[in-house]
């Protein structure tokens, strides 16, 4: 009985939404630690970065041939991606009565973010998403084109490697 545990199925879909969500997470450290654009480097604009890389694979995703897969490979995406609030939250210190709380507005952020961001896949340059950038008021001097250009390059990169 206890060798379920030790032999934890997980299907196709979950071990692609894994790996993606892990690429997510490092290439936010990455960007967030070597671009010095942002006004501050602290929670908030790591979930913001996280947000956008997220919804980047999320795009992604549904570009690709078995869009029902794809799907599924969403849905495990934001699963992992709440999970991953709910733990970082608590880490943080956030306590058991109120985490629930900090948690939904987190995802009500995320599910805004996705309603704003482009429908097309380019980035740079383009005025959806500096309005989008604008929304996290992140960005110190106003940058926004030389920022939108490093997301669209990263997008780029994404798209590349996902083919």
């Amino acid at each position: 009985m206890i060798l379920q545990y030790f032999k934890k199925k997980e299907n196709k879909e979950q071990i692609i939404a894994t790996n993606q969500y892990k690429q997510v997470i490092y290439e936010s450290n990455i960007f967030l630690n070597d671009n010095n654009f942002f006004i501050t480097k602290d929670y908030k604009t790591s979930f913001e970065i996280v947000s956008i890389f997220l919804i980047m694979f999320i795009r992604i995703n549904l570009l690709q041939n078995n869009r029902k897969k794809y799907l599924r490979v969403n849905d495990e995406l934001v699963s992992l991606f709440i999970a991953d609030l709910d733990e970082s939250l608590r880490e943080k210190g956030v306590g058991d009565m109120s985490i629930g709380k900090y948690v939904k507005t987190y995802v009500k952020k995320f599910y805004f973010r996705i309603s704003k961001f482009p429908d097309n896949n380019n980035l740079y340059n383009n005025e959806t998403f500096i309005d989008y950038l604008k929304i996290t008021k992140l960005i110190k001097n106003e940058d926004y084109i030389n920022v939108s250009r490093k997301f669209n390059d990263k997008f780029v990169d994404f798209i590349n490697s996902a083919n």
